[in-house]
C-alpha cells in the first residue's frame, strides 16, 4: 500500500501496489501501482505490529507499547485524538486473540455509526 491522496486533509484516494515474495521479502511488483478514489479509507491489517508511519501520517497519539490510544468507553470510545480517526484490535491494543478483535471491531462500528449518525442500533 501507498500513501493516500488528499485535498486539504481530506481523502480522496488509496495508492496501491501488487506485492509478492522474493527471497524471504516482500517487495512490489514493477509497473503495478493503481489509484482508487476514495473518500473513506479502513485499513484492516492483521498480523502486524501498528506501523509507525501511518500513526505518525496522522498524528495519531500511541500508548507507551506504541499502539494507538483510544478507549473502549461507552461514549466516544474507539476515536483516537485526530477527528475522524477511529482504531481497534490489534492496532489499539497489541496483538492479542482473535475474539478480542472481533468484539472490538464490533464496538467500533457501533462508536463510528454514533459519530456519522448521532445514534446507533448496533448491538454492544
Amino acid at each position: 500500500m501507498g500513501g493516500t491522496g488528499a485535498e486539504q486533509g481530506q481523502v480522496k484516494a488509496l495508492k496501491t501496489v501488487e506485492l509478492e515474495w522474493k527471497n524471504g521479502k516482500m517487495s512490489e511488483v514493477p509497473g503495478s501501482e493503481k489509484e482508487w478514489k476514495a473518500d473513506l479509507v479502513l485499513l484492516a491489517m492483521g498480523f502486524v505490529s501498528p506501523v509507525a508511519s501511518i500513526l505518525d501520517t496522522f498524528g495519531v497519539d500511541k500508548d507507551s507499547r506504541g499502539n494507538a490510544r483510544a478507549s473502549t468507553d461507552f461514549i466516544g470510545g474507539y476515536a483516537t485524538n485526530v477527528d475522524k480517526v477511529f482504531v481497534a484490535g490489534d492496532m489499539r491494543r497489541g496483538q492479542s486473540l482473535v475474539v478480542w478483535a472481533i468484539r472490538e471491531g464490533r464496538q467500533a462500528a457501533r462508536a463510528v455509526d454514533e459519530f456519522l449518525m448521532g445514534a446507533s442500533d448496533l448491538p454492544r
